[in-house]
């Protein structure tokens, strides 16, 4: 029997160059693998407590408003607060460009450590500023200029962290792990939710709208503490790494991206639309509608919301494996359609109870819906753009859209029942923004079989 014969039945034996690039090959996946559960981690906790940060000052919008902005009308005094949650939004775009052109040429990691930083900073401040009492219209200058702050902060962090965790992961992956960046910003609400609940419930009214309010906003700056210490120690993406060491990194990467991928900032644009034009109803305007509108108490809401809005954030690494097996078009297409037919109904039977059980289950469908849509659209976006100008495209798209349907939509929604008199006008708006997400798809390629566009 020659050397290379071997008996019937006997495995063979791999030896050499082909059994060595297997284990390096499984080596390498678990590396990339482990990375991405860091950067998901990292991503997510870092979103989460961002938009902690942003949510507080919504779910405290009905105490704060006769502190901030006295009038005769609780409901002048609802709709110039929410104009405020809205104005922050106005800076998003700038602090997207700011913080793209810094993670586009001086890597990922710099500027998602600075963005949690500056936005724990400006929440902390909001709960030293002195009210409307004490200073007079001096306050309300004050609350605008650091929402205004706040704004620009949170306009780098979404597209920062959608991007490291997309370029961190396996591309069979990336949705599942993409999913922990929505998981971070809606988890946000709910904590705050909680937070500001357990405030409540420590406190009188009185106390409440005294000092107990600050508390919440107050607790953002060991939050972000936290936060700088996971990041700090995180590497940058493999891709930043490459794009770096050929010296392909972008001179003027918000030149690049108007002028070679215009439209796909406008696809990201259409998305960001419908999804943060259907979310803050959920995750801002819900509140005050059943506080303010529908009576309920504050504590009873402020419960229900973390409650919901925690259970929902469960589902979404489920929509993330459903994007990755069977693309991010087909899923964002079923939650554009769910809202549509839901909303209305929502609304219905929320205007239309008294038991808060029944709230909280309408409010986790909702929400649970708001994961079906958020979740695909965040990988997708990275995919609309290659590595030089990765993080500046999806910020500006995403931070043009949540301007004009995101920190617009609970000042829109209280204008609607305002002036139509109809607790369920807000739903039409949801229809309206997801029709708008139905046609951008209709544009888009599907993306998410592919490796990330270089």
């Amino acid at each position: 029997m020659t050397n290379v014969e071997h008996r019937v039945g006997e495995p063979q034996r791999t030896s050499g160059p082909s059994a060595t690039t297997a284990s390096e090959k499984t080596a390498a996946s678990e590396k990339r693998n482990a990375m991405a559960r860091r950067a998901a981690l990292a991503g997510g906790v870092g979103t989460l407590i961002e938009y902690y940060d942003f949510a507080v000052y919504g779910f405290l919008a009905v105490t704060i408003a006769p502190l901030f902005f006295p009038s005769d009308s609780s409901g002048a005094s609802i709709l110039a607060t929410l104009a405020v949650f809205g104005v922050a939004y106005v800076a998003r775009p700038l602090g997207g460009i700011f913080f793209g052109r810094l993670g586009d040429r001086r890597g990922r990691r710099s500027a998602l450590v600075l963005t949690v930083v500056s936005m724990g900073i400006a929440c902390g401040l909001v709960g030293l500023l002195p009210t409307h009492s004490s200073v007079g219209v001096l306050a309300p200058v004050l609350l605008v200029i650091i929402r205004l702050a706040q704004g620009f902060s949170a306009g780098g962090e979404v597209g920062g962290a959608a991007t490291y965790i997309a370029e961190s992961a396996p591309h069979r992956r990336r949705g599942f792990f993409g999913s922990f960046t929505p998981i971070g910003s809606t988890l946000g609400f709910a904590v705050a939710a909680a937070v500001v609940g357990l405030v409540a419930l420590a406190t009188t009214d009185d106390q409440m709208e005294s000092w107990g309010w600050r508390i919440p906003f107050l607790l953002s700056l060991p939050l972000a503490v936290l936060c700088l210490r996971v990041r700090m120690k995180l590497e940058d993406t493999p891709e930043f790494a490459e794009m770096a060491e050929k010296e392909e990194v972008a001179k003027s990467p918000l030149l690049d991206v108007v002028a070679r991928n215009p439209l796909a900032v406008l696809r990201v644009v259409g998305v960001a639309i419908a999804m943060n034009g259907s979310g803050y109803v959920g995750l801002t305007y819900f509140s005050v509608y059943l506080i303010n509108d529908l009576g309920f108490s504050k504590d009873a809401v402020y419960w229900t919301s973390a409650i919901s809005i925690a259970l929902a954030c469960a589902t979404f690494p489920i929509s993330g494996m459903l994007t990755d097996r069977w693309g991010r078009k087909p899923v964002l297409v079923g939650g554009y359609l769910g809202y549509v037919v839901l909303a209305l109904p929502a609304f219905m039977i929320m205007g239309a109870t008294s038991s808060i059980l029944v709230i909280g289950i309408v409010y986790f469908v909702y929400m649970v819906l708001n994961g079906v849509v958020q979740v695909p659209a965040f990988p997708l976006f990275t995919e609309l753009f290659p590595r030089t100008i990765r993080y500046t495209g999806v910020s500006l798209g995403f931070n043009i859209g949540t301007i004009a349907a995101g920190g617009t939509a609970p000042y829109v929604a209280a204008q609607l029942v305002e002036s139509t008199g109809s607790a369920m006008s807000p739903a039409y708006w949801v229809m309206g923004v997801c029709a708008i997400g139905l046609l951008t798809v209709a544009t888009i390629r599907e993306t998410g079989r592919k490796e990330l566009p270089a």
